[in-house]
């Protein structure tokens, strides 16, 4: 039966929310029908150095301080766990440039995200690659859960944390305080996750949004999408 007036917003919303699912698959299709299928397993390297500071393909300074990463396909803006299948170590990424560009190598992690799986020292590892949220997304958030002067405490706190299944980062500042971070949380896993953490021991928690936009860069017609962190949320 069609939709009348007064009924056609609940008509139209499962359609638009079917659609707003089919859009990482659309993308991924697209990627396959150019022969650029992504690859989910396989090794990382990492980059820095000469690069910090310069442009990346989305249009970002380069930070090699950020949790960032360079991906031949996926989109920008897309948010990826990647996982050290030597040591289990996982970290969360945003996809802000592109490569790498040698042969059997499937994601260039920034130093700090290489430092967070622990490859530095060899350069390279095996890892997997798991996609947390498209440019799409917009209900994407970190937890901090603590900020610590002793970096024996904050590493105490990751270890609980990542023993419990989450995906952690420690952030160290200027004053020397190591900030503890659970990353990419949906908004639909929220409410668990924060009961979760207060199950923990771990009451005392700040919400961060990271927000993927679309900026404009100045003096182009192109708009790049960018994920960054907003405000924090009560």
């Amino acid at each position: 039966m069609p939709c009348n007036r007064a009924v056609r917003n609940v008509c139209l919303a499962p359609i638009l929310k079917g659609m707003k699912k089919l859009v990482p698959l659309v993308l991924l299709a697209t990627a396959a029908l150019l022969g650029a299928e992504p690859e989910f397993e396989g090794i990382a390297s990492w980059y820095g150095g000469k690069f910090h500071g310069r442009l990346t393909s989305s249009g970002e300074v380069f930070d090699t301080n950020d949790m960032t990463a360079a991906h031949r396909t996926l989109p920008f803006g897309t948010m990826v766990k990647v996982t050290n299948l030597d040591n289990g170590r996982s970290a969360v990424v945003k996809i802000n440039d592109r490569g790498p560009f040698v042969e059997g190598r499937i994601i260039d992690l920034s130093r700090a995200a290489a430092e967070e799986i622990d490859m530095l020292g060899q350069g390279v590892a095996r890892v997997s690659l798991e996609i947390v949220a498209f440019a799409t997304d917009k209900e994407v958030f970190a937890i901090q859960v603590g900020a610590y002067g002793l970096e024996k405490n904050a590493e105490k706190a990751r270890l609980a944390l990542e023993a419990a299944g989450f995906v952690v980062t420690i952030e160290k500042t200027g004053l020397s305080v190591a900030r503890v971070l659970v990353r990419g949380i949906l908004a639909t896993s929220l409410p668990d996750t924060r009961k979760k953490l207060e199950d923990l021991g771990f009451s005392e928690y700040l919400v961060k949004k990271e927000r993927t936009e679309t900026p404009r860069i100045s003096g182009r017609n192109t708009a790049l999408p960018v994920a960054q962190e907003a405000d924090a949320l009560p």
